[in-house]
Parts: C-alpha cells; structure tokens; sequence
C-alpha cells in the first residue's frame, strides 16, 4: 500500500515491551529511493543519540490508531550502537547496526535489500552487546546518499526551464520501503495546488542549493492533475 510519509510524522511506536517514542523523521537512499531507517524521538529516553530504526524491524506501516510497532525491545535498543545527533550516518556506523541486530547488508547484492527487494522482517537476538565503533568513520565510507526526508520537503523543485514549486511530501510503498512519487505543490506557497510526479523523472537533488531537479518542463508540471491525499485511502 503506499503511504504519505508526512502523515506518518509524530506516530507512536511502540517496542515488544514498552513505549518507545514517536515518528521524527525518515533517511532515504537518494540513489534508489528507499527508506532505509525511520528515525524516532524517544523525548527523554536515549538522549543525545539518534535511534535509528531498520525496516527489517517494522514490517508494514499500521494506520489504525497511529501505532506503529517495533519488533525490538527496549534494551535492544538501548544497546545498539550508538550515533550522535546530528551526526551524519557512515558507513562504518552501518555496518556495526547491521552486525549487532544480524541483518543483511541492503548494500551487498544486486537487490534493493541486499538480496532481496523488500526488508525481511525478523526478531534479531544476535548480539548481546553493541559492536564496537570507536575511531570515527573511515574515508570515504560516509552514507553520503542517505538524505532526510523532512529536510528534502520543502525544496524548490526546478523543471527543465525554470522553478515550477516545492516537494510537500513523499508517497512510499510500505512493502518495498521505496518513496514512488513525490507530491509537490506547484504555484505560490499559499495558494498553489498539489500534484505527484513519480521519482524516476527527478535528475538529481542538489543538497548545496535545496533544489529537486526533475525532466519536465513547468508548463509539463502544470498540466498535471491536481493530487488529493484522500486518494490513497481510496486507492
């Protein structure tokens, strides 16, 4: 089914023994569109670190009363390697995560996931204790494609021959965990109206410039129909 990614914002999550926190932002491989990690707000619980959460631990995305489960524990968490706030996501970081909960490597195989082409979901119990990530991340290992989604939203988005508007939002597949369109809102901040446009006619993102270039013209753009999020539910 897809999903709004913004309506997901401040959803509850819940681990197998407890509350965990709430939906703060999503990370995604700007290269093939997936939803790597779900980054939660734990409040006061896990201070001055970023929780991040695989999909291979979440498994669809639930609607009805806006709970989202885990299936991890709480000390699970608590003692996975850490990742400060703030700090980008390395490589080196990756691998330790990914080796504590015994996951495969979605950057190993020719597959969105590695060897497949949607998160297993699993209940890992494969490390007792943290791998250790001391040192800092090697050259050129930095996830440098991985991207947030609430920082994308809002980016000016430039057709082929000028500014056409902004991305709103990001509709994914919550089987895949892949973003298939983004919603962008054409025309003035204020009174302009919605529409989708798949991921595959984005160019690139420039990061330096806040800017989503896409291959279409803005009179291409403008021409689109217009995109009401009650089509999902519909859908």
């Amino acid at each position: 089914m897809i999903r709004s990614l913004k309506q997901l914002y401040g959803n509850q999550l819940g681990a197998t023994d407890g509350q965990l926190g709430s939906v703060k932002d999503f990370y995604f491989d700007d290269r093939r569109w997936a939803v790597r990690y779900l980054v939660a707000d734990t409040g006061s619980w896990l201070t001055g670190r970023q929780v991040l959460i695989s999909p291979h631990a979440l498994g669809d995305v639930y609607q009805p009363g806006k709970l989202q489960m885990v299936n991890l524990t709480r000390q699970q968490i608590q003692d996975s390697p850490g990742l400060e706030a703030h700090k980008p996501v390395s490589r080196q970081f990756e691998e330790s995560y990914y080796q504590y909960y015994g996951w495969p490597n979605y950057w190993v195989g020719d597959g969105l996931w590695g060897t497949a082409g949607f998160p297993a979901v699993v209940n890992p119990y494969a490390a007792q204790k943290p791998a250790s990530i001391e040192g800092g991340a090697h050259p050129g290992r930095d996830s440098a494609h991985l991207r947030s989604t609430l920082a994308v939203a809002g980016y000016q988005i430039w057709g082929a021959d000028g500014v056409a508007g902004h991305v709103k939002d990001f509709l994914m597949d919550d089987k895949s965990w892949t973003i298939q369109k983004l919603v962008i809102q054409i025309g003035h901040r204020l009174t302009g109206r919605e529409i989708q446009i798949s991921t595959h006619l984005v160019e690139r993102i420039s990061y330096e410039e806040s800017t989503v270039h896409v291959n279409l013209t803005v009179a291409q753009l403008t021409e689109l129909p217009t995109f009401e999020l009650d089509e999902l539910a519909a859908a």
